[in-house]
């Protein structure tokens, strides 16, 4: 290779290599999102409903406002073990590119900087104990709005954008 060649070739591999700490952290950052999702059902058998659903889901109620229908749910996230083994493999492979970059310009340590995927696990072990957190759920029935069809229920649920995907996809819930 030519000697322009490389600097710009390293200056890839340490782009990628932030991208890569990046995204590893984005894995477990916290996607808290509110909606607002309406029903046909009324206020309290909508309430009835979700109760039901999270608590099927393992969540429990922490804190419960009957005057207002608010209701606050918690539960565990767990860390999923797929997705610590690829941000392990990601850093394995990003510590063997920035090693193979770092031994072409410093060949007399290349066996040393091969070394550096040792500590690939070490993504896997973040992620592990950060994605392990507990995870709040906040319902809130704020009555009925009118529509051509009657009267809607309108509930402002606030959770993780993964959970509100699935209470819209499991009780057909329409977002306003």
């Amino acid at each position: 290779m030519s000697a322009p060649v490389l600097p710009s070739i390293f200056v890839l591999a340490l782009l990628m290599s932030v991208g890569l700490v990046f995204f590893i952290r984005a894995s477990v950052k916290d996607r808290i999102e509110v909606v607002r999702l309406a029903s046909e059902q009324s206020e309290v058998s909508l309430l009835d409903q979700l109760q039901a659903y999270f608590t099927q889901r393992a969540y429990r109620i922490v804190a419960t406002d009957a005057a207002q229908l608010q209701v606050t749910f918690e539960g565990f996230v767990r860390p999923s073990l797929v997705m610590a083994i690829f941000l392990t493999l990601l850093a394995a492979i990003g510590f063997l590119c920035l090693a193979l970059m770092l031994s072409i310009l410093f060949p007399n340590a290349s066996e040393v900087l091969l070394g550096l995927t040792v500590l690939s696990p070490i993504a896997g072990l973040f992620y592990w104990r950060r994605a392990a957190r507990p995870e709040q759920v906040l319902l809130k029935v704020e009555g009925s709005s009118p529509s051509e069809a009657g009267q809607l229920s309108v509930v402002t649920v606030t959770a993780h954008r993964d959970e509100l995907a699935e209470v819209q996809r499991n009780l057909s819930l329409k977002p306003l």
